[in-house]
């Protein structure tokens, strides 16, 4: 039954990937617009920009991994036919 469960929090696609990533970048907008307000500035823009950057690092990082994933399953299939 857990196992299940956990299922429902593994990414198995490239739409999956795309739409947490939107989530994600929701999110750091958001908190962004908050640090604008409440440091006017260069450290407001800053924080800014640390907060999508980290977005776009994250998107990348998920993006690969499916890549990777997918190569490591069609070789373990190529090996098992083989085999």
């Amino acid at each position: 039954m857990l196992r299940k469960i956990g299922r429902l929090f593994v990414i198995k696609t490239r739409f999956e990937a795309f739409v947490i990533i939107y989530a994600l970048a929701l999110g750091a907008t958001s908190r962004g617009a908050a640090y604008l307000q409440e440091y006017p500035g260069w450290g407001g823009q800053l924080l800014f920009l640390a907060t999508t950057g980290a977005v776009f690092l994250a998107g990348a990082k998920i993006l690969d991994c499916l890549k990777y994933e997918k190569a490591e399953r069609e070789r373990e299939a190529v090996e098992q036919a083989e085999g």
